[in-house]
């Protein structure tokens, strides 16, 4: 491997959800990778047996794909990777910075308190920590890393800047459990030292544990890796991220109608900025991204701001991709887009129009299905007895025309306003409520047009009986 060459990871575990916060730290990372022609590595950190489960790992690796997040070399699994750890372990213990510590939780509780009682910072006393105690039949210690007493760690942080932590701020760390399986300070040196991973970049709520993690490097004798620690993502009112807001799964997204494009253009503009400029490529995120124009203050979720976004890249896709998400949603939604009109014509007059392809879908399902009723603010404005002759005369037009396309249904409805002697929207309107439900459509000739010759007398036939009901009840 080239000793220059960039090589970053996400390390997700497969625990719970793919939330926006551990996206954008993967994006963050696939990019500094992609602009260093380096490697973005994919490690699993599953050795939470009880907690790690198939599904959530499939949310990741679908999450990520999705958003075309594609990482190099194989997929690490750190449950595969057991015996390497055990190695690692007994390594330290022969090195003399690791030792077995056979403290019973009673005597930690007491530690603690103990320390509490004087004020200071709860910690391990180091009990065991030169006693050389071997363990003897029967016996199940645990390991602690042996830390240094004295001395500093510097931490060269990309965002954070120099931050200096005390050895004697530092306790033990237990590095095996009592099962012997490793903890997490021990599995992720050994996963970077081992994967040649030359940058590390993650939340800064693992700032904590990179003294600890440097000491054990620095134990081994593994070079190590750059570090920078990423603000967290807080919702629209300042605070922590909720299942409502960005905590949920990645692909809830994808589900809600966004397209990809548009949330990782979203996501490397939460804390990362070029300029004033808001619309980035992902040729672009690559050529300009930077860790060290990442903000040092946590960025805020702005809902409005993705939709904006979404409402941009859905303009600017081709209709046939639009019309296969717009099929699965309206399929989705239990309607048959199997007839007229053309998906693809719909989508391109409906991409226009909408902020996602969910509300696009709801937009557009009275081309395919018949609706149960006419949404009540709309039908008490439009369809009102004032509405019942101009209906009636559109309806005679457009059963007699021969060609059925916007330029003449246009022309049709404007012929029979101006006969009536009123304004264009005094007819349209009415009879967009009549034919589609509600008063919101693409332009009253496209929406007739796609509609088709047949659905639209058949509704205004329903609409005029509607008005009819209406002047009858008083």
């Amino acid at each position: 491997m080239n000793s220059n060459k960039v090589v970053t990871r996400f390390a997700p575990s497969p625990t719970g959800f793919l939330h926006l916060g551990g996206i954008r730290t993967a994006l963050f990372s696939w990019l500094y990778a992609r602009r260093h022609d380096g490697e973005f590595l994919l490690r699993i950190e599953d050795t939470d047996r009880e907690r790690s489960t198939d599904a959530a790992l499939q949310v990741i690796l679908k999450g990520m794909n999705w958003l075309g997040l594609a990482h190099d070399r194989d997929i690490v699994y750190q449950s595969r990777r057991t015996q390497l750890y055990q190695d690692v372990i007994q390594r330290l213990l022969e090195l003399g910075r690791a030792y077995y510590c056979f403290c019973s939780k009673e005597e930690l509780d007491a530690m603690r308190t103990q320390a509490l009682s004087k004020g200071e910072k709860p910690r391990y006393n180091g009990k065991y920590r030169d006693l050389g105690r071997q363990p003897v039949a029967g016996e199940t210690p645990v390991v602690r890393f042996k830390n240094p007493l004295d001395g500093e760690v510097v931490i060269n942080d990309s965002i954070q800047g120099r931050v200096v932590i005390s050895n004697r701020e530092l306790d033990d760390l237990i590095i095996a459990r009592a099962d012997g399986s490793p903890t997490y300070n021990l599995t992720v040196v050994v996963d970077d030292a081992d994967m040649g991973i030359t940058h590390v970049v993650r939340g800064d709520d693992h700032l904590n544990n990179t003294p600890r993690q440097i000491n054990i490097f620095n134990a081994l004798g593994f070079a190590t890796p750059n570090y920078t620690h990423i603000p967290l993502i807080l919702d629209p009112q300042g605070k922590k991220l909720s299942k409502r807001h960005g905590a949920a799964s990645v692909l809830e997204y994808r589900e809600q109608g966004y397209l990809p494009e548009a949330l990782l253009n979203y996501l490397a503009r939460l804390g990362w900025s070029h300029g004033d400029q808001e619309i980035f490529s992902v040729d672009e995120l690559i050529a300009l991204f930077d860790l060290s124009r990442v903000n040092k203050a946590a960025a805020a979720l702005n809902p409005d701001k993705l939709a904006w976004l979404n409402q941009h890249y859905l303009r600017d896709s081709k209709a046939e991709r639009i019309a296969c998400l717009l099929k699965e949603k309206l399929v989705g939604l239990g309607v048959d887009v199997s007839g007229p009109p053309d998906l693809k014509e719909v989508a391109r007059i409906q991409k226009e129009r909408v902020k996602t392809v969910v509300e696009m879908a709801e937009q557009s399902r009275f081309f395919y299905q018949e609706f149960a009723e006419y949404e009540p603010t709309s039908a008490k404005k439009h369809l009102r007895p004032v509405a019942l002759e101009p209906l009636r005369q559109a309806r005679a037009a457009l059963t007699g025309l021969e060609t059925w396309e916007r330029e003449a249904l246009h022309r049709t409805v404007d012929n029979v306003a101006q006969q009536l002697g009123i304004k264009f929207g005094k007819i349209a309107q009415p009879l967009r409520v009549a034919v589609t439900g509600t008063a919101v459509s693409p332009a009253i000739d496209v929406t007739l047009e796609l509609l088709g010759q047949a659905r639209t007398l058949s509704r205004l036939a329903r609409a005029l009986a509607w008005i009819q009901r209406r002047i009858e009840a008083g």
